[in-house]
């Protein structure tokens, strides 16, 4: 058995801001979004929105790749979404 590690991107239900992250637990991190349960941009925000994610199988390339997409445009970032989920749906309850 092996580790796996996410980066992800969040959006309102406008999809008008976007929140990168990285964790080891995909479903629980953004459940913990869902209910607001930390402090910060996404509460903020009301970002709960789960629509894109990448799997790694190392914490060192995920945090890598989480930098790369923080550091990104926004039309970079609509890019991702629009590659694996066009429609900008919730993959939270796909998970």
């Amino acid at each position: 058995m092996y580790n796996q590690y996410y980066v992800y991107l969040l959006t309102n239900k406008n999809n008008t801001v976007l929140y990168t992250g990285v964790t080891n637990d995909l479903r629980r991190r953004v459940y913990e979004h869902k209910e607001k349960k930390t402090e910060g941009f996404s509460k903020k925000y009301n970002v709960t929105k789960l629509v894109y994610y990448e799997v790694f199988r190392d914490v060192k390339s995920a945090i890598f790749r989480e930098k790369q997409v923080k550091g990104g445009s926004r039309t970079k970032k609509n890019e991702l979404v629009n590659k694996m989920n066009p429609k900008w749906r919730d993959l939270y309850y796909n998970l």
